[in-house]
């Protein structure tokens, strides 16, 4: 199964196109979590120390784990996120925060370092952004957290730039993205 990690809010949304177009390729099932219509909360303190004392007990039955069940559960995972203030929206941290959940989509071994437990063999991210595009606090983020800490191998990036330009063509810049698109 596919899991399609929705984080595009916008109803036109380019980044979402780009992904449609992954998905797509792909084939097969897709699971799509709209980011933007979960009822996603940051830990605070009363939900961190909540989560910590049922991890310490092994209690993975709370619904406040069933994000992280259905990542680690997946064949492979895509994420549509635009490209805003040098990262992604906020609602794909909060998702993230959510999942990390030591003992289903990692655990650390006796050397004290992490191993993941993901299921998913890649991770493909999608983003647009409407000037040039810096991977460094957006796919660079999620890529080391895929094969560092979740054991996801392969992490992709598919990306459409310099969309808002003046003097660009954004309609050609994404078809030639979408037209370039590499899943192998």
């Amino acid at each position: 199964m596919v899991l399609y990690i929705n984080c595009c809010v916008r109803e036109e949304s380019r980044t979402h196109r780009l992904a449609a177009e992954v998905l797509r390729r792909l084939g097969g099932e897709v699971a799509e979590l709209k980011l933007y219509e979960e009822k996603l909360l940051p830990l605070d303190r009363e939900r961190l120390e909540r989560r910590t004392a049922l991890i310490e007990q092994g209690d993975y039955s709370d619904g406040m784990f069933d994000y992280a069940k259905q990542f680690a559960a997946a064949d492979t995972i895509v994420i549509a996120a635009p490209y805003w203030d040098l990262s992604f929206p906020a609602p794909l941290k909060t998702y993230i925060e959510n999942i990390y959940v030591t003992g289903l989509v990692s655990e650390y071994g006796e050397d004290g370092m992490p191993r993941g437990l993901c299921k998913a063999e890649r991770l493909i991210y999608v983003t647009t952004a409407g000037g040039p595009y810096d991977p460094t606090y957006s796919f660079g983020y999620l890529k080391s957290l895929a094969q560092n800490f979740f054991g996801i191998p392969r992490a992709s990036l598919v990306k459409a730039e310099m969309l808002d330009i003046v003097g660009n063509d954004a309609e050609a810049i994404l078809r030639r993205a979408m037209d370039e698109i590499n899943i192998e």
